[in-house]
């Protein structure tokens, strides 16, 4: 055998004597517990760490803002459908709750509604006696109310009023409306930027004969895709200059004045000016002395 290889392998067994070692006790068996006992702690252990569910705990736990400002909409649309069929009288907290079917909802939603929700909002009036009742834009009772709207609208100068208000205000409104006009007291206007009607007060007392020419020519000229600037440039062009006076007028900048290049002039003092006369004698004088000298 190698010498080299039987050197080695004392310094190792030497080295091996000298490492302090460690010995591990053995383990006992753990005892085993039949199946049918796990099954049973794993049951009893689920059972003890999941609450039970409750509708009410559920809906009333924090984190349920969707669900309470869902329950507020469904009331604020119910509101306004028993307003729009004439039904204007107002209606307690539970009777409301009762009428959507949402007598389910915990005490922490109704008392979020009473004392918060429902006063808060633009679209539901509170009565003295703690009510509620739908809050229109308008105050309309029939047709002759919304007809008594329109002319102090138009009085004033106002102009008219949305279609859509209109039917959120007044009860049986497609009734009205259509007796309205029938009667031609009323005239409807689709606004162009957002394609919503709007209703106003046909004034017959202003009505004057237009000849049916000047209709064809008027209804002939389209310029909803033009702007002041594009109808001022065709008028121009047409050699109409009778919209210039018309119109919000651009400020024009005040010119400023040029600076002229004239050369500034010293001017002398002016402090002895009364004594003029007394310093030439003066002068004088010293320079005939000078002279005789």
């Amino acid at each position: 055998m190698d010498p080299a290889l039987l050197k080695e392998r004392e310094l190792f067994k030497k080295k091996a004597l000298t490492t302090p070692t460690v010995e591990k006790k053995k383990s006992e068996p753990k005892s085993e517990i039949p199946r049918d006992d796990k099954k049973k702690s794993k049951s009893s252990s689920n059972s003890n760490s999941a609450p039970k569910l409750d509708i009410n705990t559920y809906k009333t736990a924090s984190g349920s803002s969707q669900y309470r400002f869902g329950v507020l909409a469904k009331i604020v649309k119910h509101m306004r459908t028993r307003h729009q069929d004439g039904e204007t009288y107002p209606l307690t907290l539970e009777e409301i709750l009762d009428e959507t079917n949402q007598l389910d909802v915990g005490n922490k939603v109704k008392q979020w509604l009473q004392t918060e929700a429902l006063l808060n909002n633009p679209k539901i009036e509170v009565t003295p006696d703690n009510k509620f009742v739908f809050k229109a834009l308008y105050r309309l009772k029939d047709r002759k109310s919304l007809l008594k709207l329109l002319k102090q609208q138009d009085l004033k100068g106002l102009g008219g009023v949305l279609l859509d208000d209109v039917q959120e205000s007044l009860p049986h409104c497609e009734k009205a409306l259509r007796i309205l006009q029938n009667q031609n007291e009323i005239i409807f206007i689709t606004r162009p930027m957002d394609k919503k009607k709007v209703l106003f007060y046909n004034d017959r007392t202003a009505s004057l004969p237009i000849d049916e020419e000047f209709q064809k020519l008027w209804r002939s000229v389209a310029v909803d895709a033009m702007d002041d600037a594009k109808i001022e440039e065709y008028l121009d062009k047409q050699g109409i200059r009778s919209m210039q006076d018309h119109g919000p007028k651009k400020p024009v900048a005040p010119k400023r004045k040029k600076a002229g290049n004239r050369k500034k002039v010293f001017k002398k003092p002016r402090d002895n000016d009364h004594l003029a006369d007394v310093l030439e004698t003066y002068e004088n004088d010293t320079l005939t002395l000078k002279n005789s000298v």
